[in-house]
């Protein structure tokens, strides 16, 4: 009698040992707490592991249910067991074969914040009937935290951008939908946009999109607008002003000033040679009539015996001043021509005047 009851006590604590360690190999990890965007979609990491070992997936099934009703199911292969406010909103975005029990909720309402809990079943490849290997994971369920507005976006951006220089721009905005990521858009027309995904992990993603441009001189003090677009809906815009430090450009000033000192040199080659040519030819009508003008300058010089001298002598005298004064006459011609001549010709240089003058005095 005593070796029974020692005997049924073994096997009771074997049973217990045993039942222990087969329920710890059923084990699924999620993530416990998860933002949802209202209208939006939502994605639920999981993943889970059971008795059964390496099975594939048409040996597997996966059951979403609420926490406190594990008949109240959110998703199911089989639709018609589905609860009607869930019915074509949730789906299996994980393969069970690999132990991942990733759920997708999509159009998500203001109502669906959970607990939701994942039920794993071994099932018979004949019917598809489940075998008595089930486990509801009820200690890990998953609750939604409703977003009502979407997130705004994060622009990441020097202070200030220099014109003609490359500037970039970094938008990003956190998710939790990678199925269908947030699209981010700028309000400038630039090909050289990057984008990139990745998983932040908890179940949040982040999106980016990398914008460069050249700045100009007219888009200073202008908007730059990121936007995130949700499930192509839901829109959340992010503005900043763009500064940008202009570059001095002199040519304003130097083109000008070397244009006018080029013609400037112009005129003042010009002005010498047409004074020395001037020149030239004064110098040869005072050497061809030389003799006459120094005959009309002895005749200027009053002499006291000519009061003694008669009429006749005074008339003759008289006649011979003619060709000098004319000399005179044309010599002055020439010089006031040369002076018209350089005031036309360079106006606005004050050496060329000034060689006018001294050509009009000799």
């Amino acid at each position: 009698m005593a070796k029974q009851k020692i005997m049924m006590g073994f096997c009771l604590l074997f049973a217990a040992i045993c039942s222990s360690v087969s329920s710890d190999e059923w084990k699924a990890t999620v993530v416990k707490r998860i933002d949802a965007l209202v209208g939006s979609c939502v994605v639920v990491p999981c993943s889970f592991s059971h008795t059964g070992g390496n099975l594939p997936s048409s040996r597997l099934r996966g059951i979403w249910h609420e926490k406190n009703d594990k008949k109240s199911n959110i998703y199911q292969e089989d639709n018609t067991l589905i609860k009607d406010s869930f019915k074509g909103r949730t789906r299996l975005v994980g393969e069970l074969g690999k132990n991942n029990c990733t759920l997708e909720i999509t159009e998500v309402k203001d109502h669906d914040n959970g607990p939701f809990c994942f039920r794993a079943e071994l099932v018979l490849t004949e019917n598809n009937d489940p075998t008595k290997d089930k486990y509801s994971f009820v200690e890990d369920c998953v609750e939604l935290y409703m977003l009502t507005e979407p997130p705004k976006p994060t622009v990441i951006k020097p202070k200030t951008a220099t014109q003609g220089e490359a500037y970039t721009v970094t938008c990003s905005v956190i998710h939790t939908c990678p199925t269908h990521v947030p699209k981010l858009t700028w309000n400038l027309d630039s090909t050289k946009v990057i984008v990139h995904h990745k998983d932040i992990k908890h179940g949040n993603w982040e999106t980016q999109s990398i914008l460069t441009f050249i700045p100009e001189e007219k888009d200073d003090n202008s908007e730059i607008t990121c936007t995130a677009e949700f499930n192509g809906v839901l829109k959340s815009p992010e503005t900043f002003t763009l500064h940008v430090k202009r570059v001095e450009n002199y040519n304003h000033i130097i083109i000008p000033s070397v244009v006018g000192i080029g013609t400037t040199v112009a005129f003042v080659l010009v002005c010498i040679f047409m004074t020395k040519k001037y020149k030239k030819r004064i110098e040869e009508l005072q050497s061809r009539d030389g003799r006459t003008l120094m005959k009309v300058m002895t005749t200027l010089i009053p002499q006291t015996s000519t009061s003694m001298e008669t009429s006749e002598k005074q008339t003759k005298k008289e006649e011979e001043k003619k060709p000098a004064i004319n000399v005179l006459i044309n010599l002055n011609k020439y010089k006031t021509n040369l002076c018209a001549l350089f005031m036309i010709t360079c106006p606005w240089d004050f050496s060329c005047m000034f060689l006018v003058m001294m050509s009009s005095v000799h």
